[in-house]
């Protein structure tokens, strides 16, 4: 786990974009976008008082940014003097080494121990919450959601050449859920953009509704801000669903 990763998914839960974060932080877009994009280190803690500006913004409990930083730092310290790496999350890759597909267990652990919370324990993990049905992130994790997640998941596997997962539901009764990764255009659409930044049009919008809208894709015509207006509308409609 590292700052720009928090920051990341927490722009994106609450539908912000990096000006918005720039703006409430008092830094400029460009420093936000070299922070998150890796060309720029996070500053030490200890130097700047930017973590508690961000935390306020991100709505993150104080000092959680902090925490975060310090551990990065430790991590990046670690690895220069060719020391393992300690998981951040020790319970959840218990459960994930535990869970996986018996002849890819020691596989899928050492590319795990090379880093705290790495690529792949950072999809698993997020897609094993998200199938359990159990509401939080990897941040907040109790003893109940991991209890929780060992009560609900029989077993999982993953394709490490496509990072496609297949996750099997307890009782088995239940099903088989497979995901794939899948190339897209990441550009925003235009229209997107000006809805956002609209706020008489996407004002109150949640942050899952968000996320829907971002999901869109179109091929040849372009949507206007109003059809994401109008897209917004149909899905807060309880006619419109079963």
């Amino acid at each position: 786990m590292d700052v720009a990763l928090v920051i990341r998914e927490r722009l994106a839960e609450l539908g912000l974009e990096q000006r918005d974060l720039a703006r409430a932080a008092h830094v400029t877009e460009s420093y936000v976008s070299q922070l998150l994009s890796g060309k720029k280190a996070p500053p030490a803690p200890h130097r700047t008082d930017i973590y508690d500006r961000l935390d306020r913004v991100l709505k993150l409990p104080p000092g959680e940014l902090t925490k975060v930083a310090e551990r990065e730092r430790i991590e990046e310290l670690k690895r220069r003097l060719g020391l393992r790496a300690e998981p951040l999350f020790p319970k959840m890759r218990e459960l994930l080494l535990a869970t996986v597909r018996p002849d890819k267990a020691h596989q899928i652990g050492v590319i795990m121990e090379r880093q705290p919370f790495g690529e792949l324990e950072r999809l698993v993990s997020h897609k094993l919450l998200d199938v359990a049905g159990i509401a939080t992130d990897v941040l907040h994790l109790t003893a109940k959601h991991i209890a929780l997640l060992e009560a609900r998941i029989e077993s999982w596997d993953v394709d490490l050449a496509t990072f496609a997962l297949e996750i099997v539901l307890r009782p088995k009764a239940r099903g088989v859920r497979r995901f794939e990764m899948v190339e897209r255009n990441s550009a925003p659409e235009p229209g997107l953009l000006k809805f956002l930044a609209d706020r008489s049009l996407s004002g109150g919008a949640t942050p899952s509704e968000l996320e829907f809208l971002k999901s869109l894709r179109f091929v040849g015509r372009r949507p206007t801000a109003f059809y994401y207006y109008r897209e917004l509308q149909n899905l807060r409609d309880p006619l419109h669903f079963e």
